[in-house]
C-alpha cells in the first residue's frame, strides 16, 4: 500500500530520514544521506514546503518520478520546488547504501535576501526527476565544495550574518547547477535537435485541425506532454537550441499562419482569431501587431 509524506519542516524532514544530528537551523540543511540508514517504505511519495537539492549514487535505481525510473549509477542531481512529488521504491534486496547529499532550504529563509527575486531564473528547479543534471567528476567536486561551505557556515553559532553567507553559498550553488545544466544541452545536441523537430510538426499538425477553435491556443504544456518533457525543461532546451522559448516558438507558428490566411482569404480578423484558437480578437490583434510591427489589417493592406 502506498504511502504519501508531506513534509512542512526540516524536523520533519530530519523525522522522515531518523537522522540523529542535530538541527543546526529551521529553515536551512545540510543531510550527508550515507548517515541514512533506514529502509525506505515501498512505494512512498514524498513532497516538502522548502527547495531540494539531492545528490545521490545507488548501488540500484530506486527512485522515479511519473513512473520513469531515474538513473542514478553514476550519479545525478535532482533540483525539485516546493510541492514537488519525489517517489521512493523500496529495493527488492538488501537496502542499498546511500551515497551522496542534499541541501534543503525554505523559502521563508532567502525570502529577506536578493536570491528571493532571483530564484525564478533557476528554471531547472521545476524540471522533472527523469531530466536530472548528470555530473562529471569534476562538476561533482565543484558542487561538493558549495555543500561543504553551506554547511561549514551551519555549525557557526547564528549570529546577524548567518543568513546573508548562508544565502550566498546556496546562490553560489545553483548558479552552478545553471552553468551544468548549459553545459548538458551543449551534449545532448543530437537527441534535443529531435525534440526541436518533433515540437515543430506538433505545432504545424495542430494548426492544421479542423476544431482548433474548440481545442484553444495550442500550450506550453500540451508540447511538453507529447514530447515527455516538462514545459521548463522543454523551453529551455529550445532556448538553447533555437534562441526562442517555447511560448515563442508557438507565437511563430500562429502569426505565420495568420499571416496565409490574411493573404489567402476574404475572412474578417475576427474570424482569423477565432479560427487559430483565440478567444478574444484583441489578443490577436494586439499579438500580431507586437510580432509584425503591423495590425492584421495593415499588413493585409500592404500586401
Amino acid at each position: 500500500m502506498s504511502m504519501f509524506v508531506h513534509m512542512r519542516t526540516i524536523a520533519d524532514l530530519f523525522k522522515f530520514f531518523r537522522l540523529e544530528q542535530p538541527i543546526r537551523h529551521p529553515l536551512v540543511a545540510v543531510v550527508d544521506f550515507s548517515q541514512v540508514r533506514e529502509e525506505i517504505i515501498e512505494d512512498t511519495r514524498v513532497s516538502a514546503d522548502f527547495y531540494t537539492l539531492i545528490f545521490k549514487n545507488y548501488n540500484r535505481n530506486n527512485i522515479k518520478y511519473g513512473r520513469k525510473l531515474v538513473d542514478f549509477t553514476d550519479g545525478s542531481l535532482i533540483c525539485m520546488s516546493p510541492n514537488q512529488v519525489l517517489e521512493m521504491d523500496k529495493d527488492d534486496e538488501a537496502f542499498p547504501q546511500l551515497n551522496g547529499w542534499g541541501v534543503f532550504f525554505h523559502p521563508d529563509f532567502i525570502r529577506p535576501t536578493a536570491l528571493s527575486d532571483k530564484m525564478k531564473d533557476y528554471s531547472f528547479l521545476s524540471y522533472e526527476m527523469s531530466e536530472a543534471l548528470h555530473l562529471s567528476e569534476k562538476e561533482r567536486t565543484i558542487l561538493a565544495d558549495c555543500v561543504k561551505k553551506i554547511d561549514a557556515e551551519l555549525q557557526e553559532n547564528i549570529d546577524v550574518h548567518s543568513q546573508a553567507i548562508i544565502a550566498s553559498g546556496i546562490e553560489m550553488l545553483l548558479n552552478y547547477c545553471s552553468r551544468f545544466y548549459g553545459r548538458q544541452f551543449i551534449t545532448r545536441k543530437t537527441s534535443n535537435n529531435a525534440v526541436v523537430a518533433q515540437v515543430e510538426k506538433l505545432l504545424t499538425e495542430y494548426l492544421k485541425t479542423n476544431n482548433i477553435n474548440e481545442r484553444g491556443l495550442p500550450t506550453v504544456k500540451y508540447l511538453a506532454e507529447h514530447v515527455y518533457l516538462s514545459p521548463n525543461y522543454l523551453s529551455d532546451l529550445l532556448k538553447k537550441e533555437t534562441g526562442k522559448s517555447a511560448q515563442d516558438h508557438i507565437h511563430y507558428y500562429l502569426i505565420e499562419e495568420a499571416k496565409n490566411i490574411l493573404l489567402n482569404s476574404n475572412r474578417s480578423v475576427g474570424e482569423i482569431a477565432y479560427t487559430l484558437g483565440f478567444e478574444y480578437p484583441q489578443y490577436f490583434n494586439k499579438l500580431f501587431k507586437q510580432k509584425t510591427g503591423k495590425t492584421p489589417v495593415e499588413f493585409r493592406s500592404m500586401n
